[in-house]
């Protein structure tokens, strides 16, 4: 178990979205969870996202996983790093990295990125759109961070793939060694360089676009055949000039975007579906054979640990609530079950005695199918 020693709530309100910060020794002691043959383990399997990025020569390039293992047969000593994105769905362990942060909300967070680095390795200087912690593991590596982006940066892309600035003046430079943390809000740019062979571990949380919201709450409305009615305007005026859009017409045709995004059912139901979608796969593997109703009740009474799969997003919109959201999916709960979604949504694990009495028949249905779906186990 891990153990940060900084308060979240002052953190939050000093630094969240406002300045980067360094912070030595914020977890005391600090184990690896993972070893660099891991992380090269990882990188074979073809569900799992990996990056392999070399700057030898100044000359960068990137390449794109899964690997074979050949590929580690004959790799630089110096000049690169091996990145896995969303260990935390594969990798039980580094998983754990997430419980000290268990204040920040799960709908923000994305996943835990590992890197392995040599010497000399690193990325380049770029600027990302979302928060990340960057824990240092085993190691050194020196971080420089700049002011925050207004405009000022060039961007330039290296390697076909590789988003990087010019360059920037730092306002934080600092080696980091095992256990230290650095802070990075949205917007700053920043670099690291290895020293010595070294693991990191980013945890990074996003919140959507505007574009995203509104490009997926169309698609959101399509799926469900809602706004799918024509203008309607009995009172509509002649005019002589045919090719303008009357003012009257237009009004009307503002209005009926208005009201699509002013039904706080349809917007709120969207927004949970959304934000419950994870960005990378997971290790989700379904019931087979699928669970019978019978089957899962005996299961409930033989005092039975259930695990949710790792990275799995669960979430609910208030303490009354009567729907859960599960991976882009609506789920409903039976109103005397309510206190069953804050297992769900709030606990990694649940048991059967957490539950304390028999439930009714539509929840009884509801665990019964994300049990099959494969979003949650016997431990």
């Amino acid at each position: 178990m891990f153990t940060l020693n900084i308060n979240i709530a002052e953190f939050l309100e000093t630094y969240w979205q406002k300045k980067p910060v360094v912070i030595k020794n914020a977890f005391k002691d600090f184990v690896d969870p993972i070893s660099a043959e891991e992380i090269a383990g990882l990188s074979l399997e073809e569900m799992i996202d990996s990056r392999f990025v070399s700057n030898k020569d100044s000359q960068w390039t990137a390449q794109h996983g899964p690997f074979e293992e050949s590929f580690f047969d004959d790799l630089p000593e110096t000049h690169c790093q091996l990145i896995v994105q969303a260990c935390n769905h594969w990798h039980s362990e580094t998983a754990q990295l997430i419980e000290p942060f268990k204040q920040l909300p799960q709908w923000l967070f994305d996943d835990v990125m590992v890197c392995y680095s040599a010497p000399h390795g690193g990325v380049g200087p770029h600027i990302d759109q979302y928060d990340v912690f960057i824990i240092q593991g085993q190691g050194k590596r020196e971080w420089k961070v700049g002011a925050k982006d207004i405009g000022q940066y060039q961007e330039i892309i290296q390697g076909g793939a590789l988003r990087q600035i010019e360059g920037f003046d730092s306002i934080i430079d600092e080696i980091l060694q095992p256990g230290d943390m650095l802070y990075i809000p949205p917007g700053f740019p920043h670099e690291g360089t290895t020293l010595e062979a070294s693991l990191s571990y980013s945890l990074g949380y996003r919140s959507p676009t505007e574009q995203e919201l509104l490009s997926h709450f169309a698609d959101h409305l399509i799926a469900h055949d809602i706004g799918n009615t024509h203008m309607h305007d009995p009172a509509l005026p002649a005019q002589t000039q045919h090719g303008q859009v009357g003012t009257q017409s237009l009004n009307v045709l503002k209005q009926m975007l208005r009201k699509a995004l002013e039904d706080d059912d349809v917007i709120d139901r969207f927004i949970a579906t959304q934000l419950s979608q994870s960005r990378h796969q997971m290790n989700i593997i379904e019931a087979e054979p699928e669970y019978s109703l019978e089957e899962i009740d005996q299961l409930l009474m033989q005092n039975t640990v259930w695990e949710k799969v790792a990275g799995l997003k669960t979430l609910y919109l208030s303490e009354n609530s009567e729907q859960l959201f599960v991976n882009g999916e609506c789920f409903d709960i039976d109103s005397k079950d309510k206190q069953i979604i804050s297992l769900l949504c709030d606990q990694e694990s649940f048991s059967s005695d957490d539950i304390h009495r028999e439930l009714q028949p539509k929840t009884r249905h509801t665990l019964m199918t994300l049990i099959n779906l494969g979003y949650w186990y016997v431990a």
